[in-house]
């Protein structure tokens, strides 16, 4: 499906590879699996800039501690991921290190990303890392992370990652070599897609899980990453970094792995933020009349068109937006409003908000330029 792949110069690339490619629950690191990446990204980073995002400081743990399965408590598994991450950053080092490649470890939590300012923190770091010429290896900080601060999968930080240092491509290398109908281990007559326009329902349904017991996610957290990279106009190339030369044979545009193309319009650096880097902290129903307006018209929130609030949350933070009788979100934006303030106002024309509240601040619940339509 699809009418081919357009990938155009790829200056900057950022590369994740899970856990599964790089070590073994039983030894940890693969030190020829490590060497062979290295060598892979030495060989297209010679006129382009590189960020790895790699996993298997959880699984290299275990191996260490000599744990028979992933630990289930958050304490066990940032132990694990303490002892894990300085092991797997010096196999990356040594393997790099032949090739002339310095490396720096950036190690990023939800909170990092959602927080403006240390967002553009990290976003200042790993540029400057770039400018250095240093190959720059992130993972998720599970040393520290809990359930509220967790991204939760490297395909999803990866995305993140992408928007983030602007990137023109982002490639997810596992142990399948693209998107199936089904789980080609299981199902002989699984079809690969070489090119996804879009990930639809549809598409959305054909993920399955994967992986073996030091995994994380799937082909769902893929199919989720594909959806961010598309909204930041970044390409996204899914493909096994089990086959030989698949990163240069992905930027000399082989088709290879499955290509999920962009979206023709790119995010802006902040609606960027908005829509992926930040968990929505409410949600408002709109009316069919808002819906129209935000997504036909360009148009801001009014509090006209709002119909129910749910949870509670500051002005200034983020919350989704959905349509009446709708459960998916279609937009998401920052609220000038906190939610007592728009449980009074909902439904109300912009001059009575003086009236139900005793002040007007603003017109809008959420002006156009701080909404996004996903």
């Amino acid at each position: 499906m699809g009418t081919g792949r357009q990938l155009g110069r790829v200056r900057r690339l950022v590369v994740k590879v899970g856990s599964g490619l790089i070590t073994t629950p039983e030894a940890g690191p693969d030190p020829e699996r490590i060497g062979a990446l290295a060598a892979e990204i030495a060989a297209v980073r010679r006129d382009r800039e590189v960020v790895l995002v790699t996993s298997g400081a959880i699984v290299t743990g275990m191996a260490r501690l000599a744990l028979p399965e992933r630990p289930r408590s958050i304490p066990e598994k940032q132990a694990a991921a303490a002892v894990g991450q300085s092991a797997l950053m010096w196999y990356y080092e040594a393997a790099l290190k032949p090739h002339g490649i310095p490396v720096g470890q950036v190690l990023l939590t939800a909170q990092d990303i959602g927080d403006r300012t240390r967002y553009l923190n990290a976003r200042n770091t790993l540029r400057a890392l770039l400018r250095y010429a240093v190959l720059p290896i992130v993972n998720e900080n599970d040393t520290v992370a809990v359930e509220e601060i967790k991204v939760g999968d490297n395909d999803n930080l990866s995305a993140l990652v992408a928007s983030l240092v602007d990137a023109d491509l982002l490639v997810l290398l596992t142990d399948v070599d693209g998107l199936y109908t089904d789980d080609p281990a299981r199902n002989a007559r699984a079809r690969k897609l070489d090119t996804v326009e879009a990930v639809t329902d549809e598409i959305a349904r054909l993920a399955w899980h994967g992986g073996g017991r030091g995994a994380v996610g799937g082909m769902a957290t893929k199919l989720q990453a594909a959806r961010k990279a598309a909204a930041s106009g970044v390409p996204m190339v899914i493909a096994s970094g089990r086959e030989k030369g698949v990163l240069a044979r992905i930027l000399a545009g082989e088709a290879i792995g499955t290509y999920f193309a962009p979206r023709a319009a790119r995010l802006g650096a902040r609606k960027r933020w908005i829509a992926f880097a930040v968990p929505p902290q409410g949600r408002l129903t709109v009316d069919a009349g808002a819906l129209r307006a935000l997504t036909e018209r360009g148009k801001s929130l009014l509090p006209s068109g709002v119909v129910a609030v749910e949870g509670e949350f500051a002005s200034g933070e983020v919350v989704a937006v959905v349509g009446e009788g709708a459960e998916r979100e279609f937009a998401r934006g920052l609220v000038n409003f906190d939610a007592d303030e728009l449980r009074k106002i909902r439904g109300a024309k912009t001059h009575e908000i003086v009236q139900r509240l005793g002040y007007k601040s603003f017109d809008e619940v959420i002006h156009r330029d701080n909404l996004v339509i996903l």
